[in-house]
Order: C-alpha cells, then structure tokens, then sequence
C-alpha cells in the first residue's frame, strides 16, 4: 500500500512574504531542518511563494543547494498573448518551478474560477512539464446537501478529463469549512475523502496511475495534528497554509516522523 509514494508536505504562503521576506524565510528553514537533523528525501518539501518572490526563492534554492522543490500559486490557461496579468506556464519552467496549484478554493471562491477553468489551466500545467497540485473540497452548505464527498469526486472528475495516464499529478483535498478555520477535517474523514479520490484517479487514468498519485490532505494543519493524517493510508502528505509561514511550525510538520512515532 503506497510504499513509492514519497510524501509531500507543500507550504502555501498565499498573499503573504514579499520577495526579500521570502528568502529569510527559506533560509531560516533551511537551516532549522539542518541544525534538527532533518533527512532530505524522507519527505519532499516544496514551498508556493507569490509569483513576485519566485525567482528570488528559485535562486537562493539553487545557490545554496537547498532540497526544495519551487511551485506557484497559479497559472494562466493561456501560453502567452493579450491577457494582462496572467503568468504563463511557460514562464514558470523558466523559473524551476516543479508545481503549480490549480483550483484552490480561494480561486474558485474569489474568482470565480469553474471545474472547466480548473481542467484548461490542468491541461495548460502539463503541457509545460509542471506537475499540478489540483485542488477540491467542499464547503460546509455542501457537505449539508450533498453529503461528504460528492463535491470533490464532481471536480476531480471534470479536472481529469484528457489527462493521459501517465501524467504526474497531485491531488489536494481541501476541506472548505475546515481552511483556517482552526477546525481540521478528523484524520477519518480525510482517510474517507482521500480514498474516495483516488478511486476516481483509477477510474480516469488507471489502477498505476492510482497507486502513484500523491493525494494531500489540507485545512488547519498543523505539527499537533499532521501525524495523525499521515497514518491513514490514503493521505500521501499536506497542502499547508497558514502554518508554512512559521519556520517552527512548518518544520515541524516536515518533520513529522520524528516527532510523533509514526
């Protein structure tokens, strides 16, 4: 039961940290792993700074031979052309960007971003090499309606519409009602959603492609509770928010077969 798949802990800085903010944030992690005796490769850490702090953060990954992978919060569906204040995917390539988020909620919520948007800006991600962390969850009216997990099924269902087999993907289940809330999905619900989720990977892109995809549990993680998600068997890591922003914290979730005795 998913022995390949190498957890990934994802910090989503949002709107947060400019780009000098940013590389002492880093830094500073870097170094607290370090000092905690962290062993690179035993998760995979990747950070999502806001697209003016990319090249900075890219650079001083590179510089200082830092193990963390590089992702963006978005991506335009577009490859170029007259669409102000869009970022191509191409551009993100540019920047060693490894990731890119797709579909967050705040997305979907603020921008009014659809399953069909969700599943051009996938398309759009793979076509420039970028693995895409698609994001689903529902909101507390729909898990009222609809019960858990028929929201997110419905969209990862849409959002994996002619992704071939082999493409590289991550999936990330994001409870609406338990973002920042203080009030995380129990590591059973997530278990209950996770699974059902990679259900629909096997059903689109195959039973391998099922075994191999990451799914990621995110909504109020923090180091007391990312132990407990990481031993059900169907949550591969996190999609952090609020938490990536304190070095402590986020190293501590990084670290968190050390610490809890997983």
């Amino acid at each position: 039961m998913g022995v390949n798949r190498t957890p990934l802990i994802a910090g989503n800085w949002k709107m947060n940290l400019d780009h000098l903010q940013a590389i002492a944030f880093v830094q500073k992690l870097a170094w607290t792993l370090k000092d905690a005796k962290h062993e690179d490769g035993s998760v995979e850490v990747a950070v999502f700074p806001p697209y003016t702090d990319l090249r900075a953060v890219q650079t001083l990954l590179d510089a200082d031979k830092i193990a963390f992978a590089l992702g963006a919060q978005d991506l335009s569906a577009h490859d170029s052309g007259a669409y102000t204040g869009e970022i191509s995917g191409a551009f993100l390539t540019k920047l060693d960007c490894a990731y890119v988020i797709i579909g967050h909620s705040e997305r979907r919520q603020y921008h009014a971003e659809t399953d069909e948007v969700v599943a051009a800006k996938v398309q759009a991600a793979l076509r420039h090499g970028l693995v895409p962390v698609i994001c689903v969850g529902e909101t507390a009216e729909d898990l009222e309606t609809h019960g858990a997990s028929a929201v997110p099924v419905g969209q990862l269902e849409v959002a994996l519409e002619s992704v071939p087999a082999d493409a590289d993907i991550v999936v990330a289940y994001e409870p609406v009602w338990a973002i920042g809330s203080g009030q995380a999905a129990t590591p059973e619900q997530a278990q209950d959603v996770c699974a059902k989720l990679r259900d629909v990977v096997a059903a689109k892109l195959g039973a391998e492609a099922a075994e191999r995809t990451r799914v990621l549990y995110g909504g109020s993680v923090k180091s007391s509770n990312i132990a407990s998600f990481m031993r059900e068997p169907d949550v591969d890591g996190a999609l952090v928010g609020g938490a990536s922003l304190l070095v402590d914290e986020f190293a501590a979730i990084i670290r968190y077969q050390k610490h809890v005795g997983v």
